[in-house]
C-alpha cells in the first residue's frame, strides 16, 4: 500500500491575503482542510515540509497524516497544491479530510519490469509507454504504491491493456467504458522497412507469374 506521511500543523484564526502573507513570512505555508461533511479548518504547515513533500514527488497521491497542534490527527490527501509561478515555491494547500472507509481517485505510477525477458525487445524492438500514471477508484486506505507490468514474454506488435494487469482487491481503474492501453512493442524502423520492401517484392512477383500463366494457356 501507498505509504502513509505525517505533518505538524499549526491552527490559523484568520483568513484572506494579508494574514496568509504573514504565515509565509514565518516560513509557513496556509492551508485548509475540508471534506467528509465538516466545517473547513484553517491551518498552516511548515514551509520546508511540504516543500520536501513536493520534491519527492507524487505528494497529491500520497495519505498525510495532519496533527493539529492542540487538536487530533486527521487523515487527508492533498488536492490542490498552489504553486508560486516564478520560484515554483507552495503558496497553499487544501487538504481533503478522509472519513472512515472513504473512496477516491488517486493516480498511480505504472512500473514496467523484465524487458531483458521480453523477445520483442531483444530483437531491436522499443517499449513503448501509453500510460505513466493510471487513475484508480479505491479506498484510502488501500490506495497501491505502484502498478507492476510484466513485460515477459512480449513479442513486436504486442500491447498490454489495463484488463490484463492484476490490480489489488478493491482497487479499479476509473476509466470503465475501454479496455486501454498501457504500452505497446514496436519494430524498430530497419525491421519494418524490410517487411515492407518484402511484401513488396512479393506484390511484384504476382503479375509475373500471371502472365506466365497467360501465356501457356494461349
Amino acid at each position: 500500500m501507498a505509504e502513509i506521511i505525517k505533518m505538524k500543523a499549526v491552527k490559523r484564526v484568520k483568513g484572506g491575503k494579508g494574514a496568509a502573507r504573514a504565515e509565509r513570512r514565518a516560513g509557513r505555508v496556509p492551508a485548509v482542510i475540508y471534506g467528509d461533511e465538516k466545517e473547513p479548518e484553517l491551518i498552516s504547515v511548515d514551509f520546508v515540509e511540504v516543500l520536501k513533500q513536493i520534491n519527492r514527488g507524487r505528494f497529491e497521491s500520497t495519505l498525510v497524516e495532519i496533527e493539529v497542534e492542540g487538536g487530533e490527527t486527521t487523515r487527508t490527501i492533498p488536492r490542490d497544491v498552489q504553486l508560486d509561478p516564478v520560484k515554483d515555491f507552495p503558496l497553499h494547500v487544501d487538504f481533503l479530510r478522509l472519513g472512515k472507509g472513504a473512496r477516491i481517485a488517486v493516480e498511480v505510477p505504472v512500473e514496467f519490469i523484465n524487458e531483458d525477458e521480453a523477445p520483442g525487445l531483444k530483437r531491436g524492438g522499443a517499449l513503448n509507454i501509453v500510460r505513466y500514471d493510471v487513475e484508480v477508484y479505491c479506498r484510502a486506505s488501500q490506495i497501491p504504491e505502484k502498478i507492476v507490468v510484466d513485460l515477459s514474454g512480449l513479442e513486436i506488435g504486442a500491447s498490454v491493456h489495463i484488463s490484463e494487469v492484476d490490480l489489488p482487491e478493491g482497487v479499479e481503474p476509473t476509466i470503465t467504458d475501454r479496455d486501454f492501453t498501457l504500452c505497446t512493442i514496436t519494430g524498430a524502423g530497419g525491421q519494418e522497412e524490410e517487411t515492407e520492401e518484402a511484401e513488396g517484392e512479393e506484390g511484384a512477383e504476382a503479375p509475373a507469374e500471371s502472365e506466365g500463366e497467360a501465356g501457356g494457356e494461349e
